[in-house]
């Protein structure tokens, strides 16, 4: 249900930016409260990073991109993207958009697994 619009691998600079976009399903079955994006690397836990809701575009951000990242939607479209600005070395994992029915803090805080992701794409940000 979701897609992602390039699936990479993508290499960037420190410092540079990327922007990931994903589109999901349009028809009836896709109900999702919240879309947004979470990463892992190689070795790590699975961190989500950045979602919002559908409805209004509340945002929330892992602490470790704040700043950094932005997520937006775009309802008509059924898509949503990852603004990534100043990346760095530590960015480096496999990023993944997905969709989730549970609240966007939940899925930020690691507390709920998301509900579909998508097939994900590599960035890996180095000189």
């Amino acid at each position: 249900q979701l897609r992602a619009v390039e699936s990479g691998p993508h290499l960037v600079q420190p410092g540079g930016s990327l922007r990931l976009s994903c589109l999901w399903s349009r028809d009836r079955t896709f109900e999702s409260r919240v879309v947004g994006w979470f990463r892992q690397a190689p070795g790590k836990e699975r961190e989500g990073i950045a979602c919002i809701r559908r409805r209004d575009g509340t945002t929330v951000y892992g602490d470790s991109v704040k700043g950094r990242f932005a997520i937006s939607r775009d309802n008509a479209k059924g898509a949503v993207s990852l603004q990534m600005n100043g990346l760095e070395p530590e960015d480096t994992a496999m990023y993944y958009c997905a969709a989730g029915a549970d609240y966007c803090v939940n899925y930020i805080q690691g507390t709920s697994e998301w509900d579909f992701w998508g097939q994900g794409a590599q960035v890996t940000v180095s000189s």
